[in-house]
């Protein structure tokens, strides 16, 4: 666009140069640098983007966008391993026809912002969720697991008026940087370690004191172990004063205890699992849930949607609860900021919950339950193949330890036969695999007969 352009840019509105003008006027602005005068001088670039000329038209486009795509490999072409937070799951075909209606396929958040439709099939969502994971409120999703994790651990320290978080056991890295990134500016973060079962003195040294807000831990861990120890961590939490939140993956609850029914005050994690398509290693939105405490729901920085009556007898509608505590309305003064929600993903995991029901979702877990065993018992017969904490539960993700190479050349050497696995762990000899309903013991079985060209 040019300022000498009286049309301005056809896809972006207010972008006629008389349009502009009137707008900085109004402002009392000379022109747009203005908006940029606290950006010091010594940082500017001074000089155009060292872009590539623009395509002209929209079959070039298309074909460049393709070319781009083309260039990855989706786990449809090879036999994929691959989970630490974001997994391979079937998604039924009505999901898909449900989120791709015009009623829900739209810009953002969906318009127009009252839509009660749109209400409706979210507090839907909302519903399913409360029931899966035993407790009363769950938000409409935010942007990602990892937001909620973070946005959680700060409800408890407002909830609290306490500033340390304390995180047990295994949590994946990526994860952990975010929440330390998210929480930096006023609250202390402790971590933990733990490669096994999580060490209760350790814990139980690092709450010590009275300044603790949560302890936080996952079921099951990034390392796919379902620890013993939990409600033992939510006995210590309480027994500090503290909230004690917990990381789940949604679809191992139908199987696995809800955190609600060992001591959790709040719930959260990623509904990627629930219908959600990896999508280049996308398709993620975040849950957070309590019981409905008032003092918690207070807490929510994000969209509540709830079942009003209305003027007419046995008719309902759907609306924001607690309205005024969200950013929305209290703006700069709001919890924290809601920026960019997940709503779209939220209604697919609803659509998924209601086609499973409880025993669909009890089935899943069993499912994944024993293909993890058998998985892990296949790849302890290979040669040069070790099976940390063999005898433990775990459930999709294990760890993997290879005793002659490193789990990148395994890595490598799987890729070269048409399989994706070996996420890598902080020992450079270890991996994490997964198995998901998706994995027949045919597929199984070739992961360990291949393991035993690649690892020794």
């Amino acid at each position: 666009m040019s300022e000498r352009d009286p049309q301005g840019h056809p896809y972006i509105p207010n972008s006629v140069p008389a349009v502009r003008k009137a707008m900085l006027d109004a402002i009392g602005a000379a022109s747009v640098e203005d908006f940029y005068a606290d950006i010091p001088d010594t940082i500017r670039l001074k000089r155009p983007l060292d872009l590539p000329a623009p395509l002209r038209s929209e079959a070039e486009l298309t074909r460049h966008v393709e070319g781009l795509l083309g260039r990855n490999t989706s786990t449809k072409q090879l036999l994929s391993f691959l989970g630490a937070g974001c997994y391979q799951h079937h998604v039924p075909a009505v999901v898909d026809e449900i989120v791709n209606r015009s009623e829900f396929l739209t810009a953002y958040a969906g318009e127009p912002y009252e839509d009660h439709g749109r209400f409706q099939a979210l507090w839907e969502y909302q519903s399913l969720m409360a029931e899966l994971l035993d407790v009363e409120v769950v938000n409409v999703p935010v942007y990602d697991g990892f937001q909620a994790t973070a946005t959680a651990l700060r409800m408890a320290a407002r909830a609290t008026g306490r500033t340390r978080l304390v995180v047990a056991g295994a949590v994946d890295p990526d994860k952990l940087s975010k929440v330390a990134d998210y929480v930096r500016p006023d609250l202390e973060l402790v971590v933990v370690p733990a490669t096994g079962p999580v060490d209760l003195d350790a814990v139980r040294a690092a709450v010590a004191g009275g300044a603790t807000a949560a302890v936080y831990a996952e079921a099951p861990s990034y390392t796919g172990l379902v620890d013993p120890a939990l409600p033992a961590l939510g006995e210590l939490a309480h027994a500090a004063g503290a909230l004690y939140v917990v990381g789940c993956n949604p679809v191992s609850l139908g199987v696995l205890a809800p955190p609600a029914s060992y001591g959790a005050d709040i719930a959260c994690g990623d509904i990627q699992p629930l219908g959600i398509h990896m999508s280049y290693g996308g398709g993620n939105a975040g849950f957070i849930a309590t019981r409905d405490d008032e003092r918690l729901v207070a807490e929510y920085p994000s969209r509540l949607f709830g079942l009003v009556p209305t003027s007419v007898e046995g008719e309902y509608g759907f609306g924001d609860v607690a309205y005024e505590r969200t950013s929305f309305a209290r703006r700069e003064e709001g919890n924290e900021w809601v920026g960019t929600a997940a709503a779209l993903h939220g209604i697919a995991a609803g659509v998924y919950l209601s086609l499973m029901g409880p025993h669909g979702m009890r089935e899943i877990g069993e499912t994944i339950l024993a293909h993890t065993a058998y998985a892990k018992r296949r790849l302890a017969d290979v040669p040069g193949v070790e099976i940390p904490q063999a005898d433990a539960v775990h459930f999709a993700d294990f760890p993997v330890r290879f005793t002659n190479r490193t789990a990148a050349r395994v890595a490598d050497g799987l890729l070269r036969h048409g399989i994706l696995g070996a996420t890598p762990l902080a020992d450079p000899h270890e991996a994490l695999f997964c198995v998901t309903e998706v994995h027949t013991r045919a597929d199984i079985d070739r992961l360990a007969d291949t393991l035993k060209e690649t690892a020794q």
